[in-house]
C-alpha cells in the first residue's frame, strides 16, 4: 500500500519550489499535486494523456476546449488527451490532485 497526506505533499512541493509535484507513478497512471495561487496564470499546454482533476481547496474557473466551469473544493473535471485547458480567474489558492492515464511522461 502507498498512502499519502496532503499536508506532507504540499510541504514537499513547496520545498522543491515548483507548482507541480508528481508523487505516484505506476504502469497505468500517475498522480500529482498542482498548485496555483490566487491571481496566477496557468501555463499548461495540452497533454498526451487523459487527466482527471480533483480540487482539494481553492476557487477559480477552468476552461476545457470551449467549455468553462467554476471549480472549488470537491470539483472533479475530466480533460481528454490533447485538449486545450487552463485554470483562470483564481480567487482562492487552488490545490488540485491530478491523475494522468497513462502516466505523464
Amino acid at each position: 500500500m502507498k498512502a499519502f497526506r496532503l499536508d506532507d505533499l504540499e510541504a514537499e512541493r513547496v520545498a522543491n519550489d515548483g507548482a507541480y509535484l508528481q508523487f505516484l507513478r505506476e504502469r497505468n497512471m500517475s498522480v500529482g499535486l498542482y498548485a496555483l495561487d490566487a491571481g496566477d496564470s496557468d501555463p499548461q499546454q495540452p497533454h498526451r494523456q487523459d487527466e482527471v482533476y480533483f480540487v482539494v481547496s481553492g476557487r477559480g474557473s477552468i476552461t476545457v476546449g470551449t467549455e468553462t466551469a467554476q471549480v472549488a473544493r470537491g470539483s472533479v473535471v475530466y480533460v481528454p488527451a490533447g485538449t486545450v485547458h487552463k485554470f483562470h480567474h483564481i480567487t482562492e489558492d487552488l490545490r488540485v490532485l491530478v491523475v494522468f492515464s497513462p502516466p505523464e511522461s
